[in-house]
């Protein structure tokens, strides 16, 4: 064995380059392949003399006299008879607590099996750490993968660190976050094969099973949050004190609940606020106090009671999966992996790969989230449609274009598909393209053929004359747009045809009092029936 040359209370005080194998016996001592190697460490103050045994997940690992060490490659320069290095094959993840202690090990799981591997847990993690090897068919490990949880701030934080290969976020990158990424090297993350929705997820308002109270306005939400509102009796409860459960602003449910409900008074969240870490710890909370309120997402919550959310018009939205995926629901996120462009392994390639996959689809709602995948609707639900927009229309100009909607309404059913546009704006976005793709799976998986109707609103502004207008040429674009992104995609033989209609501010989703509300009915959706 080599003679070992190194101060071990430096050793002690330098983890980051030197760690100790953590499971006796993990790597075996092999004579007949060792080499002598020196490690000179890049400070220049330190020097390891042993018996080299592997060069595995960007570690050296080493035979001294103390023992064998785990060391860093790029902490030390090799000498002697030294290998060239082979690609780190360590899997870093970082973000959300969300998506990593609830999804990623569904995805991880998928993977693996969609891989022809196995994925093993390993036990012993760090808390806020799990930790799994990709174990390939001769028993040798593929990859490690060391899932780091947080909140969707340190997703962004860890992507300017080239170790870290993909990001878990509850909400969207922000433009300074995304700078200082460019600038670490890590590429564009608002660039489409950086930046990955693979999920959508409400922020479901909790309560106990045993409350009486069944919906709560946004402002009532603001109420309660900003600690004014302090007991159940003023919102038609018990005559019981309101214990209120949140999440931290920088958590990114935390950060669009408190936007949402705060937007129109610029209220701040109440010291009052019993503030949690993780939905999970959320949710227990509520399930144990018959008078508590709280948030999460819908695969958190599980067990309690979900209120229903009624805007500043009087419409009522609940937090199910339709109303999510069509985006209609006030208060929601998207769940998004985002990676580096500069450091992906190809583990790291195929996770993303698969992540976007109809096996991945189906991951995504065993683990409880709502997945992309298309949703049809069925007439009952748009009769009611009929019926709301019948009684919300008084205007004698409105009375023609409101009895043609009533009839395609009774007509079609609506799939969750639904694309959004500006202020003014006819322009297809990129996740439009996206939701697309998804549109044309569904269909073909259909074994008939069918009449796409590609239905046009807008918000209340300006005249019913003009809106009526341009809500046809959003649908307009949004179908020609779509016909010519099909060629090639659609494999239904039995025909698929696209058509445009525009009915203007009739049938709002969502209040036209807000800037939120004019850009939720700002929107083309999607219809179909069978030809």
């Amino acid at each position: 064995m080599g003679s070992f040359s190194i101060n071990i209370n430096k050793v002690k005080q330098r983890t980051s380059l030197l760690t100790l194998i953590f499971a006796a016996g993990l790597f075996a001592v092999s004579p007949a392949t060792a080499k002598q190697v020196t490690l000179n460490s890049n400070q220049g103050n330190l020097t390891v003399k042993g018996d080299l045994i592997a060069v595995e997940d960007g570690f050296y690992k080493i035979d001294t006299s103390i023992g064998i060490l785990s060391i860093s490659v790029k902490d030390v320069t090799c000498e002697g008879d030294c290998p060239a290095l082979v690609k780190n094959n360590t899997l870093q993840i970082a973000g959300s607590s969300a998506i990593g202690s609830r999804l990623m090990p569904f995805l991880l799981e998928g993977y693996a099996k969609f891989e022809g591997v196995k994925l093993k847990s390993i036990p012993g993690a760090p808390i806020g750490m799990i930790v799994n090897e990709i174990v390939g068919s001769d028993g040798n490990i593929v990859t490690r993968v060391m899932t780091n949880l947080g909140n969707s701030n340190e997703a962004f934080k860890a992507l300017t660190n080239p170790d870290t290969q993909i990001g878990m976020s509850t909400r969207r990158v922000l433009p300074a976050e995304a700078r200082r990424v460019a600038k670490s090297g890590g590429g564009n993350l608002i660039d489409a094969t950086q930046e990955h929705v693979i999920a959508v997820d409400p922020v479901v308002i909790m309560v106990h099973p045993s409350n009486p109270v069944q919906a709560v306005s946004l402002e009532d939400l603001d109420g309660i949050y900003s600690g004014r509102i302090k007991n159940w009796s003023e919102l038609g409860g018990r005559n019981e004190p309101i214990i209120a459960y949140g999440r931290d602003k920088a958590s990114g449910i935390g950060g669009v609940f408190q936007q949402v409900i705060f937007a129109k008074s610029r209220n701040k969240q109440a010291d009052s606020v019993i503030v949690l870490d993780t939905d999970d710890q959320l949710a227990r909370s509520v399930m144990t106090q018959p008078s508590a309120i709280g948030i999460a997402g819908a695969a958190f919550s599980t067990g309690t009671k979900p209120l229903d959310i009624i805007d500043q018009c009087g419409i009522t939205v609940s937090p199910d999966s339709f109303t999510t995926k069509a985006e209609e629901y006030p208060i929601q996120r998207r769940i998004y992996l985002y990676n580096r462009s500069d450091n992906m392994s190809e583990t790291a390639k195929g996770l993303i790969d698969f992540v976007t996959t109809e096996e991945a689809d189906a991951l995504v709602k065993n683990a409880g989230f709502y997945n992309l995948a298309v949703e049809q609707d069925t007439r009952p639900y748009q009769g009611g449609r009929a019926f709301d927009v019948i009684n919300a229309t008084q205007n004698p100009e409105e009375l023609p274009l409101m009895r043609e909607l009533v009839v395609d309404l009774l007509s079609y059913d609506r799939l969750t598909t639904t694309i959004r546009f500006g202020s003014g704006s006819a322009a297809l976005e990129a996740k439009a393209y996206a939701d697309l793709d998804e549109l044309f799976d569904y269909l073909n998986g259909l074994d008939y053929p069918v009449e796409l109707l590609f239905t046009g609103f807008s918000d209340a502004d300006g005249s019913f004359a003009a809106n009526q207008s341009l809500s046809y040429n959003r649908a307009l674009q949004a179908a020609n747009a779509a016909e010519v992104y099909s060629k090639g995609k659609i494999t239904n033989p039995n025909g698929v045809t696209f058509t445009a209609k525009g009915y203007g501010e009739l049938a709002p989703v969502a209040c036209n009092a807000t800037l939120e509300g004019k850009r939720t009915n700002r929107r083309v959706e999607i219809w179909i029936r069978r030809q």
